[in-house]
C-alpha cells in the first residue's frame, strides 16, 4: 500500500466516507533566502534593553535609546545606510563604558535566532575569534544555521592579512578600507549590510556599493598590486568606484589553507559558503515536508531520492547550482549499514561560480 492515512484509524468499522488533508505534498517550491543582520554592541547603563536578548531595531536613534551606546548607534547607522530594508537586530553585553568584554556570552544567547549575518562591536583578534567559534558550532551539521561572521579593518594591508590568517575560515569574511574614517565596527556594519541585500546566495557581490561609508584618501587607497594580495589572504578589498562611491572588489572568505596547512581554494569566494548554506536547506526543508512519519523502506529512500533531485533541479533553474544531470549519478539515497532507522544520502552540488575574470586575446589583421 502506497496511500499512508494519518488521522483516519485504520480500526474504523463503522460505515462512512472519511476524507483527511494531507498538505506535505503542497509546497514545490525552494525556500526563500531571508538574510538578517545581528550587532553584539555595548550595553551601558543608560540603556533601556536587557542584556543578552536580541531585540529588532529599526533606527540609529532608537539603537542609542536601548543601549545607551553610540557604538551601537553608529554601527545602526552605517548598516541602515547601507542597506535601508534590512532586517536588524541588536544584542548588548553589559559593560562599565565601551571597553572590550568577552563577546561569547552573548553569541551563545542568540544562538538558536534565525540570523544570517552577525558583526562584532569589537574587531579585535580575540573577539573575532571568539566569534569565528561560535559560527562554526552553530553552522555544523547539527545545528545547521547559515551565519556568516563578517569584520572589518580600516588599517593596514599587513594587518589585515594577519588577522584573516588567524581567522582561516568559510564562514567568515574580513573586509579592508584603509584610510576611512570609519571603525571598523562601522565598516564591518555596513559591509554585512550589503551582503545582506543580495538574496540570490550564488550571485557575485561585485561592485556592490557600501553606501554611506566615507571615502579614503587617494594616498590610502589600495593599489591594484594591493588588492591582489589581499584577495590572495583572505581578505576583501573594498575600493573607491565612480561616483566616489566606496564598493566591493570581491567577496571573498577567509579560508586560504586546508587542516594541514595546503592552500585551499574550495571556499574562496563567500558566494560558495552562500550557496552551500542554501542547498542545504532547501533540502532538508524538502524532506522534512514530504517524510514527516516515514518508514524507512526502498520505496521511501527512492522517493527521496527523487524529491532531492528535484530541489536540485529548481535550484539549477536558478542557476544556484549547475550540472545536475551529469552528477546524478552521485545522487545517492540509502540505508545505513549500521542503523536500521537511518536514511543516509549523499547530495552532489555542484555550485555556480561567479564570472569574476573575462580574458580575451585581440588578433591583429592588417
Amino acid at each position: 500500500m502506497t496511500i499512508t492515512l494519518n488521522t483516519i484509524p485504520a480500526s474504523t468499522r463503522k460505515p462512512g466516507t472519511y476524507i483527511e488533508f494531507n498538505t506535505s505534498l503542497a509546497v514545490n517550491t525552494l525556500p526563500a533566502n531571508a538574510q538578517s543582520l545581528l550587532l553584539v554592541v555595548p550595553l551601558l547603563a543608560a540603556g533601556t534593553m536587557a542584556p543578552l536578548v536580541a531585540t529588532v531595531v529599526y533606527d540609529a536613534q532608537s539603537a542609542l535609546a536601548l543601549t545607551g551606546s553610540t557604538v551601537a548607534q553608529a554601527m545602526v547607522a552605517a548598516a541602515i545606510k547601507a542597506n535601508r530594508y534590512l532586517q536588524l537586530s541588536l544584542v548588548g553585553i553589559s559593560v562599565d563604558d565601551d571597553a572590550e568584554p568577552d563577546i561569547t556570552a552573548a553569541l551563545d544567547a542568540t544562538a538558536t535566532g534565525d540570523y544570517t549575518q552577525v558583526v562584532s562591536a569589537w574587531q579585535s583578534s580575540a573577539a573575532l575569534t571568539a566569534m569565528r567559534t561560535h559560527i562554526e558550532e552553530v553552522t555544523n551539521s547539527i545545528n545547521q544555521k547559515p551565519l556568516l561572521g563578517v569584520a572589518a579593518v580600516v588599517g593596514t594591508l599587513t594587518s589585515a592579512t594577519t588577522l584573516a590568517t588567524a581567522l582561516n575560515s568559510g564562514p567568515v569574511t574580513l573586509a579592508l578600507l584603509p584610510g576611512t574614517t570609519y571603525t571598523p565596527a562601522e565598516l564591518a556594519a555596513a559591509y554585512a549590510a550589503v551582503i545582506a541585500s543580495e538574496s540570490d546566495p550564488a550571485r557575485p557581490l561585485n561592485t556592490l556599493a557600501l553606501s554611506g561609508v566615507p571615502v579614503p584618501a587617494i594616498a590610502d587607497r589600495l593599489s591594484r598590486n594591493e588588492q591582489e594580495t589581499a584577495l590572495l589572504n583572505g581578505v576583501t578589498p573594498l575600493e573607491v568606484g565612480p561616483g566616489e562611491v566606496v564598493q566591493i572588489v570581491r567577496a571573498i572568505s577567509t579560508y586560504t589553507k586546508s587542516a594541514t596547512g595546503t592552500a585551499d581554494v574550495s571556499l574562496l569566494d563567500i558566494t560558495t559558503m552562500r550557496t552551500l548554506y542554501y542547498v542545504r536547506q532547501a533540502c532538508r526543508d524538502r524532506v522534512a515536508l514530504r517524510f514527516p512519519r516515514a518508514k524507512n523502506t526502498a520505496r521511501i529512500a527512492a522517493s527521496v531520492r527523487g524529491e532531492l533531485l528535484d530541489v536540485l533541479k529548481k535550484c539549477e533553474t536558478l542557476e544556484i547550482v549547475e550540472n545536475v544531470d551529469a552528477n546524478a549519478d552521485g545522487l545517492i539515497v540509502e540505508k545505513s549499514a549500521t542503523d536500521a532507522s537511518w536514511l543516509v544520502a549523499s547530495i552532489p552540488a555542484d555550485v555556480v561560480n561567479g564570472l569574476h575574470v573575462f580574458a580575451g586575446v585581440i588578433n591583429l589583421i592588417l
